[in-house]
């Protein structure tokens, strides 16, 4: 299944942010095969505000269990985590930048 985790930060963890982004994205690395699409929400100024990750789980309890260990989650970043079953019905018809 599909799900799309949608997380916004709490206010002033931009330096923590930072130091937990090399292994925030190591951890990505390891379903990297499940990913539709990742990466920062921003703001006004560009700065981030939160994360959007489109991403290929056997069911929410998986999806639920391995954001449990997802260094933005565990370093307790998030003010706010949801996760929904996301259906894609549009076809695809530009690509996404390369990170």
């Amino acid at each position: 299944m599909i799900f799309a985790i949608h997380a916004l930060y709490l206010p002033n963890v931009t330096e923590q942010r930072a130091a937990l982004l090399p292994s925030h994205r190591d951890y990505l690395a390891t379903v990297a095969d499940r990913i539709a699409f990742a990466g920062p929400l921003l703001g006004a100024q560009g700065e981030p505000v939160g994360s959007l990750m489109v991403v290929d789980f056997d069911d929410e309890a998986h999806v639920r269990a391995w954001l449990a260990a997802e260094p933005f989650t565990h370093g307790g970043l998030f003010k706010q985590l949801d996760v929904q079953v996301f259906q894609n019905r549009w076809p695809q018809k530009v690509g996404f930048p390369e990170a």
